[in-house]
């Protein structure tokens, strides 16, 4: 049966944690807190906190992409203000101004949200470079009949459910 890590289970592992994290010394964590070796701690180092630092970075990153959010969401928010006071206004050049910033704030929004995705398809079958690729390779089977058909025909059927 495998050991418990010492390390793990000490009162003040997450201090320990973090001193690591600092790039404090084995010898001078060992000598600050009570009970715990090198050799203990050079283990929990390796094989348990990478796994605590990947959790925590995970975690910020959740925080910085909910702060990101609600900071958009506020941009927006003013930006449909100002459009609103600008209606009624009539300033109808800064109205238009408004539509422009709270869209762009909308589709910022539906972005990180996942709700809007960018996807660009590139038909490389009309790509020139393909069409002369293409040719020069069908030129040089000339001599060999049966391998530029059976070519052909892959090709063929390759394009056709490209395009389906």
């Amino acid at each position: 049966m495998a050991r418990k890590c010492t390390i793990c289970e000490h009162e003040k592992v997450e201090e320990i944690n973090r001193v690591l994290i600092e790039g404090a010394s084995l010898s001078e964590i060992v000598s600050k807190y009570f009970g715990i070796t090198k050799a203990a701690l050079f283990r929990h180092k390796k094989n348990h906190l990478p796994a605590k630092l990947i959790k925590a970075q995970e975690i910020q990153e959740v925080a910085e992409a909910d702060n990101l959010l609600t900071q958009v969401t506020l941009l927006r928010d003013k930006a449909l203000s100002i459009l609103n006071k600008a209606e009624q206004a009539g300033d109808l050049k800064t109205a238009l101004q408004g539509i422009r910033e709270t869209k762009g704030c909308l589709e910022l929004l539906a972005k990180l949200q996942g709700e809007l995705q960018e996807r660009t398809e590139i038909n490389i079958l009309l790509n020139p470079q393909w069409v002369s690729l293409r040719t020069v390779i069908l030129r040089t089977l000339e001599p060999y009949p049966e391998a530029r058909l059976k070519l052909v025909q892959a090709l063929k059927e390759a394009e056709d459910n490209a395009v389906n």
